[in-house]
């Protein structure tokens, strides 16, 4: 994927035109997302748009944080109160609410993207942002540890940079080497049963190479790959701040980096809004998260999630508004950039981030030999119920990894029959 930020200047303009051409009509939008760290300027945003847009009004409702988002969309199903727009996250969770999504080809902000979601020839989701991630480090601690982000490529750098920089720990004021948090029951199994797993799926390969996961969808496990990845992620907890990784919050994982306690961070560009509200003045980039003997320097770039449209809504026109004007005005323009710090997945926005690990995405994207992000093929709920428990239990005695690799080879087999 390479996306390019110049401005399409008459396609902006169209897009533009689309949207100032529908009339409000009175509607009350009820949104349902995920994303906490947007909240706020979401929540601003839609106040905005309601107090430009007279008679209409949006109402957000966020559930995220590990929360079983789409647990709590299944319960509105059945209560009768299915959200005007709501996420989801990819094709396992479009084949489980396909029924209440409604086919957006025909959107102005359709040819403005080239991550729009699609099945079978049509749009379905509109893309809420880039993200992506690799392992965020504070620039500071590791000069003053003389590890070179660059070299961090294999996952042999990392071993010993680690072990450098836990030898130096007390004079660098470190509590560990890495933030990470893999607790299911502070609902922080994402990082790793999703986002971290999320290198085994892709890392390495090009950036539509799918193989590793389809591979596993058919219930099979690549033994001398994964064998390789659970050394990456023995180490990762070995060197990890125990009491966030076993039991940490995302503010807890967050602030512990932010206060320069630890050199890394195992978190994407979505952290930036919460780095800047914690005053973070360090230079931070990001090294790849480099599991394999041979050399690994992409980063993992997706869009993460789509807002769909219930067409079975009275307020199906009005939903579909709102996401154009998010897309195609510079006020929607100014929300997902400015104020959301998202990287926008529309061609037209002119805006460049201020986060700095969306800047770092930003340059990885322009340079290319990034890595795919597929988590979003696996059945509904696997990341949660299925791999995140098992991340839980190998973070808890990380000596034991060829229990690790039994249990992991035993989740993938059940996967079809998920």
């Amino acid at each position: 994927m390479r996306r390019c930020i110049a401005t399409f200047l008459i396609l902006s303009l169209g897009l533009a035109a689309a949207v100032m051409a529908a009339p409000a009509k009175p509607a009350t939008i009820t949104m349902f997302q995920l994303k906490v760290e947007i909240k706020d300027a979401l929540d601003a945003y839609a106040a905005k748009y309601g107090a430009a847009n007279p008679g209409v009004t949006v109402k957000v409702e966020t559930l995220g944080g590990g929360a079983d988002f789409a647990g709590a969309l299944k319960a509105k199903i059945q209560a009768g109160q299915m959200p005007d727009i709501f996420v989801i996250e990819g094709a396992g969770q479009y084949n489980v609410f396909k029924d209440y999504i409604a086919d957006l080809s025909d959107q102005p902000w359709v040819k403005d993207t080239d991550l729009a979601f699609k099945a079978n020839g049509k749009v379905y989701g509109f893309p809420v942002a880039i993200e992506g991630y690799g392992l965020a480090y504070n620039a500071d601690i590791l000069k003053k540890a003389g590890v070179d982000p660059a070299s961090l490529t294999t996952r042999a750098a990392y071993e010993t940079a680690f072990a450098a920089i836990d030898a130096k720990k007390k004079d660098l004021g470190l509590d560990a080497v890495v933030s990470m948090a893999a607790s299911v029951s502070g609902g922080m199994w994402w990082v790793a049963g999703q986002h971290n797993l999320a290198a085994y799926w892709g890392g390495g390969l090009k950036f539509d190479d799918t193989s590793v996961i389809q591979k596993a969808l058919k219930g099979q496990l690549d033994d001398a790959r994964f064998a390789q990845y659970a050394k990456y992620v023995q180490l990762l907890f070995k060197y990890a701040d125990k009491n966030i990784l076993l039991n940490g919050s995302y503010d807890n994982q967050v602030s512990s980096f932010a206060q320069g306690k630890t050199a890394f961070l195992h978190q994407g560009n979505w952290v930036d809004p919460n780095l800047k509200q914690l005053g973070v003045a360090f230079k931070i980039g990001y090294a790849p998260h480099a599991f394999l003997d041979v050399e690994q320097k992409g980063l993992y770039l997706f869009a993460p999630s789509w807002y769909c449209v219930n067409p079975k809504s009275p307020n199906a026109a009005a939903a579909k508004a709102f996401l154009a004007a998010m897309a195609g005005t510079a006020e929607g323009h100014d929300y997902m950039v400015n104020q959301a710090g998202m990287i926008p997945a529309f061609k037209s926005v002119k805006l460049q981030p201020k986060g700095q690990l969306s800047q770092a995405l930003m340059a990885a994207n322009a340079k290319g030999g990034n890595y795919g992000v597929f988590f979003g093929m696996l059945p509904d709920g696997a990341g949660q119920n299925v791999f995140g428990p098992i991340y839980d239990l190998f973070a808890q005695n990380p000596a034991k990894i060829d229990q690790f690799i039994s249990d992991m080879k035993k989740a993938v087999a059940g996967l079809p029959s998920m």
